[in-house]
């Protein structure tokens, strides 16, 4: 049993990790194509001799590992996303995405990322009691992965009875965590507005209403103008 803190254990592979994360980073892929991330996964899970299942929710991965005990018998989960955003990436540095119009500017490079370096502490050390299921999951930005796995049966499959995921936050300094309870963070969504106008000439514009050209500028805010 090892008697070092898991901080201090999965310090000793910092650069073998940093070089997966930008790995990730400079491949990003979008919702259902994480091909090239889930071999990456499944490559270093069987490096680790760990076992584990793809294809669940289509590009999703679960990985399996039980403890030294079980006689607990509880089942926790531990969830990661995986794809990226389609955005054009614009810092300049070695790892920058390779691709146009494909970013990981949410970070999951690095959730998925983290949730490796877990998988290989929990293979090694393995002390604990019960099962840990690692959810690899595909489609988050927008695409229902969540629910792509749900359906492909990863409840009944893999019962966790409870399931936790965090978030990076680059504002809080390294080494602290925040929680809060209820909502934390804003969510992506889209919205169609259907609208009657009456047509009018130029000189009678009073009479009608203008069509409006909506543009994002913000999470939470908008912009409208006449066209």
């Amino acid at each position: 049993m090892t008697t070092a803190s898991p901080v201090e254990h999965i310090r000793r592979w910092s650069d073998a990790f940093t070089d997966i994360r930008r790995d990730l980073h400079a491949h990003p892929e979008l919702g259902f194509e994480e091909h090239r991330t889930a071999r990456l996964v499944c490559d270093q899970l069987t490096a680790w001799s760990i076992e584990h299942h793809a294809g669940v929710g289509r590009t999703g991965i679960v990985a399996v590992i039980p403890g030294r005990s079980d006689a607990s018998g509880r089942r926790i989960g531990l969830r990661a996303d995986m794809d990226a955003l389609p955005m054009q990436e614009e810092n300049d540095v070695a790892y920058r995405s390779r691709y146009d119009g494909r970013m990981h500017g949410c970070g999951h490079d690095g959730h998925t990322t983290m949730l490796l370096a877990a998988a290989r502490y929990l293979s090694e050390t393995r002390n604990f009691d019960g099962v840990a299921y690692l959810i690899f999951q595909p489609g988050e930005e927008g695409h229902a992965g969540a629910k792509a796995m749900m359906d492909d049966g990863l409840f009944e499959r893999f019962p966790a009875e409870r399931v936790f995921a965090l978030h990076n936050w680059p504002a809080l300094p390294a080494g602290r965590i925040g929680i809060t309870p209820g909502p934390a963070m804003a969510a992506a969504d889209r919205r169609a507005t259907t609208g009657a106008c009456t047509a009018a000439a130029t000189m009678a514009t009073r009479r009608c209403c203008l069509p409006l050209r909506v543009t994002s500028v913000k999470p939470g805010t908008s912009t409208a103008s006449p066209t």
